[in-house]
């Protein structure tokens, strides 16, 4: 059965938890991820939690945090065995903002690497 979810913030720690956090109050659009924590989770059990998240959300897409990270590689894991899933590493706010507000994932992509920005002598007063 699938919700509203369309994808799946994966990755360390409350990362994924804080990341669709942050997308609801600042756009009301958390209802569209499923986090999954990798904490306590050998490689099998953070795969089999990715394929429980999709499935029961019909997710087509997984956010990532590090590319070599152990969510990204259970992810590609699952990828290889479910040809239409996308997956996206090194996911930022910006870029889960603005697919989540209907960007596709190629912008939505650039505009989380654009937005890193260094702000060299930016410090406070």
């Amino acid at each position: 059965m699938t919700s509203n979810k369309r994808a799946v913030v994966a990755g360390h720690a409350d990362y994924a938890a804080g990341m669709v956090s942050a997308v609801a109050q600042i756009a009301g659009l958390g209802e569209m991820f499923v986090p999954v924590s990798n904490t306590g989770l050998a490689p099998e059990a953070i795969e089999a939690a990715l394929r429980e998240q999709l499935q029961a959300s019909g997710a087509r897409v997984i956010f990532t945090d590090l590319p070599a990270g152990s969510a990204t590689l259970a992810a590609r894991r699952v990828a290889r065995t479910d040809p239409g899933l996308t997956v996206v590493t090194g996911a930022s706010l910006p870029a889960l903002l603005s697919w989540a507000c209907g960007c596709d994932l190629p912008v939505a992509v650039a505009k989380g690497k654009d937005s890193i920005v260094l702000l060299e002598g930016a410090g406070g007063p």
